[in-house]
């Protein structure tokens, strides 16, 4: 955990906070019991920064990475037999009154000479209620929607195509929020068509009075043996909503065929005609899921390794991602699931597509741009972003590679003052002190990079201010987007492409596997835990821990992108 290297700050810009100690807990003005408790607990805040630079350097003593797990392991391989349904999943809505329900029926199919099954076959239904039930008629409500099947098709020599079961997606509307309710998915209609009675809590109301109670955020999962650990880990920390920054399943990581998944698939398969990928790594991947993606709302954003071309020359891609994941995209107005928003309780969250158009001319961020728009902070306090690819980043790996997105977004969230932007793309853990356009500002996002899920490509370790690990400004060309790699222009590293140190705006940062725990205090506070995958055997040990804190009347929404504060 890092500390911060002087007496809080906070605490002495907040005296009278302490002038209601004598009075009791539930009299405290919340930011004020929220900046005692960080106290008691010697937990930093970040207004006790910007901190020094601080790395933890890889422990050696653990494995750079593991192998995938087999898909005929128990908890990838089939459980359910059709028309019954599996890899069941939740996702949160525009708000807390609906709820997406999605899973699928069927085997899907792999060889050469395919015929798709007919999702119309099987019904959607959803049949739920308040109350526990025997039977789905015992159920007061039942909803319906909609299935599809999706395929993935590669027209070369030796390749095998592969077609999905039926994924059903249904919405339930009307739902009470903070409310447990009992479900059963499928087809009442089929014998053994429907699943197990399942349950979940809707998230608070929309509101500055309410918060999830806790808030999961992992990236670049995977599933390997450490991707299996970070799992359990953060199914221990019980949280209410987890946010999957990108790179779910890896399964291009493999050819058509299947066989073993490799770390690096151009080095180990240069020959291969297209970037192949074994489609049934999904269908383990939504199985392994299941357990905690039936009862918690998992809200997803598209990474490069969820592009997946196909067909001639690879004129198609996310095929997978587009079909598998209910998102509320229309209910945000977007209508694509490549980015779109949704409330949770006091909190906005914005899913933003680094590997679609970001231009200013274009429809992301004019969307965007209407979204920031409409946000309300007096109803919901804190707007947090996600997206892939970090814009800031000090390791080797993906350094500057976005930087074109950077450029012509930054701007934007400056001004109306987003407070959290998690990311992933880079296998490593990294929190920067609040930054604008490379330069510290106490008015700037708090960027988190939380690409460390486990996955079949390792741990990143270098940093690009190492000896020699400074990457050529012709390196990690993104997969979609130009390149606007820059030398610095001012500060340590001025006239620069790289710093010779840890970066200025790099407040900590770790290669360990892990996943982070969001909790919101109140309209001003929250605690953000970063437990690396280790931790999980020891007592009170966490990666990092830091009480960010908001400060609306300083950080005033904009129309310029002047900062209104100065550190």
């Amino acid at each position: 955990m890092v500390s911060p290297a002087t007496p809080s700050a906070a605490a002495a810009g907040c005296w009278h906070c302490r002038r209601h100690l004598a009075l009791p807990m539930s009299l405290l003005v919340p930011s004020c019991l929220a900046l005692l408790l960080a106290e008691a607990a010697g937990i930093p805040t970040t207004l006790d920064g910007p901190f020094p630079p601080a790395t933890r350097a890889f422990d050696r003593a653990l494995r750079q990475g593991s192998d995938d797990v087999p898909l005929t392991d128990p908890r990838l391989a089939p459980r359910a037999r059709p028309p019954a349904p599996e890899q069941i999943a939740l996702a949160a809505s525009a708000d807390a009154g609906s709820l997406w329900v999605s899973w699928v029926t069927g085997r899907a199919q792999v060889g050469s000479d395919l015929t798709p099954l007919d999702p119309a076959a099987v019904r959607s239904e959803v049949w739920y209620g308040e109350r526990s039930a025997a039977a789905a008629a015992s159920y007061p409500r039942v909803a319906t929607g909609s299935a599809e099947v999706y395929s993935q098709l590669y027209p070369y020599p030796g390749l095998l195509n592969y077609t999905s079961g039926a994924i059903h997606h249904v919405r339930l509307r009307g739902l009470c929020p903070a409310t447990r309710y009992y479900y059963r998915c499928g087809d009442s209609s089929l014998s053994g068509g429907l699943s197990d009675e399942r349950s979940f809590t809707t998230l608070p109301a929309t509101g500055a009075g309410s918060y999830p109670r806790r808030v999961a955020v992992v990236g670049d999962l995977g599933l390997t043996g450490n991707s299996t650990a970070t799992v359990d880990h953060l199914a221990q920390n019980d949280p209410s909503l987890v946010l999957m920054v990108g790179d779910m399943t890896y399964a291009n990581q493999y050819r058509t065929t299947g066989g073993k998944g490799v770390p690096c698939f151009s080095c180990s398969f240069p020959d291969a005609p297209i970037r192949e990928s074994y489609q049934p790594r999904w269908d383990g991947w939504g199985r392994f899921m299941e357990p905690i993606t039936s009862k918690i709302p998992l809200m997803v954003i598209e990474g490069n390794h969820e592009i997946e071309p196909q067909g001639h020359g690879g004129e198609v891609t996310f095929a997978s991602y587009l079909a598998r994941f209910a998102v509320p995209s229309e209910e945000s107005g977007s209508n694509t699931k490549f980015y779109y928003s949704f409330n949770a309780g006091g909190i906005h969250f914005i899913m933003l597509g680094a590997y679609v158009d970001y231009n200013r001319t274009g429809a992301q961020y004019s969307w965007l741009d209407k979204d920031l728009q409409r946000v309300d902070r007096r109803v919901t306090p804190w707007v947090v972003a996600a997206w892939h690819s970090p814009w800031y980043n000090s390791y080797s790996s993906h350094y500057q590679e976005f930087e074109c997105m950077r450029q012509e977004m930054e701007d934007l969230l400056y001004r109306h003052r987003v407070d959290i932007v998690f990311s992933g793309h880079v296998h490593a853990y990294e929190r920067m002190n609040r930054v604008f356009n490379y330069t510290l500002d106490p008015c700037g996002p708090l960027y988190i990079t939380i690409g460390d899920g486990g996955n079949i490509e390792k741990i990143d370790i270098d940093h690009a201010d190492d000896p020699g690990k400074c990457p050529s400004p012709g390196d990690n060309h993104p997969e979609f987007g130009g390149v606007c790699h820059l030398n610095f222009t001012s500060g340590p590293a001025k006239g620069k492409f790289c710093w010779d140190r840890q970066p200025e705006w790099s407040a900590y940062r770790e290669s360990s596997f892990g996943h982070g725990i969001l909790e919101v205090v109140n309209s001003t506070y929250a605690l953000w835990t970063w437990h690396r995958n280790q931790d999980a055997y020891g007592e009170n040990s966490l990666g990092d821990q830091i009480y960010i804190v908001r400060q609306p009347d300083k950080c005033l929404l904009q129309s310029t992108s002047a900062s209104s504060l100065n550190w």
